[in-house]
């Protein structure tokens, strides 16, 4: 098998040499390699692309949150590849998004509830927990850590966990309204979405919050067979990899649990990363099972050729959990 890191430094992807040089091979950001892989990802025509569709911040209303092609996914995936809020053209929609900060400290977006669920059937400025952690993640990720609104931000998703994880809670402006299904029941995306924003909060790696809802993931995992939460299932179109992060899928899953160490030994949690691993091909490359039409043109949305960024999204699960020597495949337990 080729050396499926030497293939990411050749790529043209530089937002995938990049991320490769720094997570994967631990060098610093003051590396002249990493500051001219970073430069040139910054300049991109497909990177600045991105920065002006997030530019259109708050967009047209959120309402289904699935949608790949809303500018809160353009934002959250400048964010996994490591554009911070100094860069050029991020100013003007970081300052955006913290200005629409509820009373409660969750980030607004512009939602459209149709009265039928409970809402107004208007457009407005409001949060629910499957819209608020995604902006309060790219923040983070960002570099935005020490501001006090993300601080207060933190604090109230963290304060909204729940004993089986965190369930689907919106602002109370929104009244009656929430998801389908259960309402004793977690929401699985939720606790996804959740998990990803506080794992860029050190002190929150091991607390109770993160805890409940890593266990909430895999207890849903375990009981794939037995427990459907409405809406999400863990079948074949779960199994498939995909990206960007917008929904819940096995690599957006098993990418969120495997930021906390103290999941790295859970027998669940390397059954969900057998699932991926065994989806190499002979070199050790991943390649998309499905894909958002919105992001047609990239290599982690095209089923036809083994992805770049795919396979560096894979290989850093895998130095997360500590693989062996210059060994891809999965660690034994």
């Amino acid at each position: 098998m080729t050396d499926p890191i030497q293939w990411l430094l050749k790529s043209d992807e530089p937002w995938t040499r990049y991320r490769t040089l720094v997570d994967l091979l631990d060098r610093p950001e003051d590396d002249p390699e990493v500051r001219a892989a970073r430069a040139e990802m910054l300049a991109h025509p497909q990177v600045q692309a991105l920065i002006a569709e997030a530019a259109t911040w708050p967009g047209r209303p959120l309402k289904r949150h699935n949608d790949a092609s809303h500018p809160i996914y353009k934002f959250s995936t400048l964010a996994d590849f490591g554009v911070r809020a100094d860069d050029p053209g991020m100013g003007e929609i970081v300052g955006r998004v913290l200005a629409h900060q509820s009373p409660e400290g969750a980030f607004q977006t512009i939602v459209n509830v149709p009265k039928a669920f409970g809402g107004t059937g208007e457009d407005g400025w409001t949060w629910m927990l499957c819209d608020a952690p995604t902006l309060l993640y790219a923040l983070l990720a960002m570099g935005l850590g020490d501001d006090p609104r993300v601080q207060r931000a933190v604090e109230h998703l963290a304060s909204l966990v729940d004993e089986n994880g965190w369930r689907c809670v919106a602002a109370p402006e929104l009244g009656k309204f929430r998801g389908p299904g259960r309402k004793a029941d977690p929401c699985p995306i939720v606790n996804v979405y959740a998990l990803k924003a506080l794992a860029q909060v050190p002190e929150l790696l091991d607390s109770p919050a993160t805890r409940t809802g890593v266990e909430m993931l895999l207890w849903h995992w375990e009981h794939q067979t037995e427990r459907k939460i409405y809406m999400f299932g863990i079948g074949t179109t779960f199994r498939k990899l995909k990206y960007p992060f917008v929904w819940y899928d096995v690599l957006h899953v098993v990418d969120v649990l495997s930021r906390f160490p103290f999941v790295h030994a859970d027998p669940r949690f390397r059954e969900m990363v057998e699932t991926i691993t065994a989806q190499a091909d002979e070199d050790g490359r991943y390649t998309a099972g499905s894909m958002y039409r919105a992001w047609k043109g990239w290599s982690f949305a095209g089923k036809k050729h083994p992805s770049p960024w795919l396979t560096f999204l894979v290989l850093r699960v895998m130095k997360r959990i500590g693989y062996e020597g210059g060994d891809w495949s999965l660690p034994s337990r």
